[in-house]
């Protein structure tokens, strides 16, 4: 008999039908009901068993987290809660969990204590749930992005250059670090390396992009990129996911309304495809808020928020507005706001963008034309000499969520910035390149996949959206 999936079951009102499962034990009560999940739902199907029929050793072994495979007959429940279940006439063990250290008991568990056991997390509901809406989002950048022209782009990830400029990287070698050759200078001579030069984790695949998008007009990388940043805060991972689509011919305009569209189009495709797991996780916040004092607890409930976003348009603000709001706001004249806002040219922190977006504004919003000397090299300068075509996506409750920019298409004008930058030419001539034959306008931007997860669940810590977070001193599992 071919098994069927628990999600298929529950939906299902062809009653009196033999069907099989399998699936992980979260509970068996009073030796006949069996609770079994096997992830293709948040919810369990109950599976009602009469004891008289099984012989007691096998009973014993239907423990918290044991795998059984289960063959039945779906009835209509009489139990509330439900309307399924199967009334069992044949159970097999198909793998042992022993409950006296079966860490996943049918209890409250930390976050913290469940990081510690990251292997098993995913078995709880609130890690089951995160890691579908994980998917689902994935599933629906894709789609997308395929629906609308775009070709994805595999760029590489051991690189030589730096796109960011900030130097925080992983060195990639094969060398003998016990003993690696030195040159004159007493440093590590890379010609002696695989590759013949210093490597390193990519932590961008932008600049590759941009020359495909010069021949392919439409296209994004989805990849993991790596930052070997000694940040322990609850908003950084040195492995994550980026996305980031490059666009030929597109100004810094269209760059905004791609990633307004883009954005809307993935929360609107999981507040669909989601909606068990979005309304567990929304319950699962609000019982969160009610041990927090009332100026920690969340504004908006889950889906309240994600609708806001998906329901709002995206307000549009140069930087040059967003200061002097920012200046004259009361949080920052009564010194609430714990970086003062000074002047022209200041780098905006968490803190100013959510005030931004949910005092002031009352929508996402979009900030554009930064301060030259706060933004990497590689935007476009304008006309004003002083700032430059890039753009942030500010949301409720986490600030930018997306990076961008248009390009700087002129040759001299990029290798200026470099200079300016201390970039070497050599390393980036390829990059350079592009501005010599058939430069074009075009732009992009970077969206962390992990902090587009960890708005749409509602999770505190970014470690919490990932399989197996990667994070300074822990590289377990």
């Amino acid at each position: 008999m071919k098994r069927s999936s628990i999600a298929e079951l529950l939906k299902s009102d062809k009653f009196l039908n033999e069907v099989k499962v399998k699936g992980w034990v979260r509970t068996f009560r009073s030796n006949r009901f069996i609770a079994l999940n096997d992830g293709s739902t948040l919810n369990n199907i109950q599976c009602v068993v009469d004891f008289e029929t099984f012989e007691e050793s096998l009973l014993k072994r239907i423990t918290t987290g044991a795998a059984i495979a289960v063959k039945g007959t779906l009835i209509e429940s009489q139990g509330k809660g439900q309307t399924v279940e199967i009334q069992v006439s044949e159970i097999k063990i198909l793998g042992d969990s022993d409950p006296e250290i079966y860490p996943i008991q049918p209890k409250h568990h930390s976050l913290e204590f469940l990081r510690e056991n990251a292997h098993l997390r995913i078995r709880t509901n609130t890690f089951a749930s995160v890691m579908r809406v994980r998917s689902t989002l994935s599933y629906a950048i894709h789609k997308y992005f395929t629906d609308n022209g775009f070709y994805n782009v595999h760029t590489p990830i051991i690189t030589g250059s730096d796109a960011e400029g900030a130097g925080e990287m992983f060195t990639v070698t094969t060398l003998d670090l016990n003993n690696p050759k030195r040159n004159e200078s007493g440093q590590i001579d890379f010609s002696e390396d695989f590759f013949g030069k210093n490597t390193n984790l990519t932590v961008s695949g932008q600049l590759e992009a941009e020359t495909f998008a010069m021949a392919l007009s439409k296209v994004y990388t989805f990849g993991p990129t790596f930052r070997a940043e000694n940040s322990n805060t609850s908003r950084h991972l040195a492995e994550f996911w980026m996305i980031e689509p490059e666009v030929a011919f597109n100004d810094l305009m269209d760059n905004m309304d791609l990633a307004e569209d883009f954005i809307k189009y993935v929360i609107k495709y999981v507040l669909i495809n989601c909606a068990d797991d979005l309304a567990f996780l929304e319950q699962r916040l609000i019982q969160e808020d009610k041990s927090k004092p009332q100026n920690q607890r969340a504004e908006m409930a889950l889906l309240e928020k994600l609708k806001f976003v998906v329901n709002n348009n995206f307000k549009r603000v140069s930087y040059t507005e967003a200061i002097e709001i920012l200046i004259d706001s009361t949080p920052n004249k009564k010194k609430k706001f714990q970086y003062i806002i000074k002047e022209w040219g200041s780098d905006l922190q968490s803190e100013h963008e959510r005030f931004l977006v949910e005092q002031h504004f009352k929508c996402p919003v979009i900030l554009f034309d930064y301060p030259a000397t706060i933004k990497a090299f590689y935007m476009r300068l304008n006309e004003d000499g002083k700032t430059v075509r890039a753009m942030d996506v500010l949301f409720p409750g986490i600030g930018e969520i997306v990076g961008g920019s248009q390009r700087e298409e002129r040759y001299d004008v990029l290798k200026a910035k470099m200079e300016a930058n201390h970039i070497d030419e050599k390393e980036l001539w390829w990059y350079l390149d592009t501005r010599k034959f058939g430069t074009a306008v075009h732009s992009g931007f970077g969206l962390g996949f992990e902090r587009l997860v960890q708005f749409v669940t509602g999770m505190g810590n970014i470690r919490d959206v990932i399989p197996f977070p990667r994070t300074p001193q822990n590289a377990e599992f």
